[in-house]
């Protein structure tokens, strides 16, 4: 059939073209909002779940939906290496610009965006490894000590006032938030906690991997008073009311082009992506490329699973295998000899001929790369789906089993 036509979008952070199974938590998102601008306190949200669940998608149409409904969104991606400092400040600062062109909010604004200064310089802030800097006077003694987690509170409580001063809700939308570092994570919690004790109209809708829970608990104690965690997971049918989200994310895409699916072939694509979304995608894409017309049949499907697995190991997986050393590639292959997991690392351990101990090190730093977490003490689970079928592919045979070289 037509590619030009082709209505799906597989690709990192392309909104799909039906976004199934997600209105409960956009619903849960406009009432928080609306309960923040009418100066009640609502919850932050906090999306987690695997790699390829669509969390960003789901955080920008949640930012398109709360400025359609005259909130200020700022869209942030959280990166490793990257200070949560370096992240916000330009992101604070055309906020912030945006807001002095308010009439009422003008005077506040400015206080904010001098305080901003302030807090740039103690902070060391850089943009594209050179420090940045305002052309402002800093608003000596406010949020420039230097200490994060006090002048991170200051500087919120200011940029707090100047959104309430213009009517607007501000909202932080941070995608990958497991990136940030701990003590930067503590602040940055701290500071939403005294917006919220001060009924400012500042919140955060956030998105990360499933260990980001464990992550904002060892941060600060309170965090779960202070977040939902909605867990982002495969498109399952809805027992409640019937709906099967995963089947209308493949066949109402086809059906506005005035194509069908044969049952069977559905079912399959269903069957081989585990309803996963992004991986909805990829073979909604494919098959409909493999079909000469409508309906799209069973045969297909599998020819163009073929397909869609190749593109996968080459820019989904591969991305991320790439990263890997030698002795991380040789724990994610023995994960990946146990099956799908979660896997107890006592386990993993025994394959590889160590004692769990001394593979602690290299469990750690496969988290902290975002590859693998662990759902419960003890256990490990590979944060994307899927993958322990593409390390079998990626590195057969045995040879995996013997020790990297240097």
């Amino acid at each position: 059939m037509d590619p030009i036509r082709n209505p799906y979008s597989p690709g990192a952070g392309s909104p799909p073209p039906e976004l199934a199974g997600r209105n409960e938590i956009i619903e849960q998102a406009r009432i928080a909002l609306q309960r923040i601008r009418a100066g009640r306190f609502s919850k932050s949200l906090i999306l987690v779940g695997l790699r390829g669940v669509g969390k960003t998608v789901l955080l920008e149409r949640l930012r398109t939906h709360a400025e359609s409904e005259d909130a200020m969104g700022l869209r942030i991606e959280a990166e490793e290496g990257r200070s949560l400092p370096d992240t916000l400040v330009p992101q604070l600062r055309g906020a912030l610009i945006k807001l002095s062109r308010t009439e009422r909010a003008k005077d506040m604004s400015m206080r904010a965006l001098r305080t901003l200064a302030g807090f740039a310089n103690a902070m060391k802030v850089t943009w594209n490894d050179v420090e940045f800097g305002l052309k402002l006077p800093a608003e000596l003694g406010v949020a420039d000590n230097g200490d994060l987690n006090n002048d991170l509170q200051e500087l919120m409580v200011v940029v707090g006032l100047a959104a309430r001063e213009a009517g607007k809700v501000l909202v932080f939308f941070i995608d990958e938030l497991q990136y940030v570092k701990e003590k930067e994570l503590a602040a940055l919690i701290t500071a939403l906690h005294r917006c919220s004790q001060e009924t400012l109209p500042v919140t955060m809708i956030a998105a990360g991997l499933p260990q980001l829970r464990g992550q904002m608990g060892n941060a600060k104690s309170y965090a779960e008073r202070l977040f939902e965690f909605p867990m982002i997971g495969a498109l399952d049918p809805n027992t409640k009311t019937g709906e099967d989200p995963g089947l209308d994310a493949i066949v109402k895409p086809v059906a506005r082009e005035g194509v069908e699916y044969e049952p069977d072939a559905a079912a399959l694509i269903l069957k081989q992506t585990q309803r996963y979304p992004y991986f909805l995608q990829e073979w909604g894409k494919h098959a409909w490329d493999a079909a000469m017309d409508s309906p799209i049949t069973e045969q297909d499907v599998r020819v163009g699973a073929e397909t869609a697995l190749h593109a996968l190991d080459e820019s989904f997986f591969r991305v991320r295998f790439d990263r890997l050393t030698p002795t991380e590639k040789r724990y994610v292959r023995a994960m990946a000899e146990l099956g799908a997991g979660p896997h107890r690392s006592g386990d993993i351990a025994v394959l590889l001929g160590r004692d769990v101990t001394s593979l602690a090190p290299t469990r750690g730093l496969l988290i902290k790369k975002g590859m693998i977490w662990s759902p419960a003490h003890g256990m490990t689970a590979f944060t994307v789906p899927l993958f322990h079928e593409f390390m079998k592919r990626v590195m057969p045979g045995e040879d995996w089993r013997q020790s990297p070289g240097s």
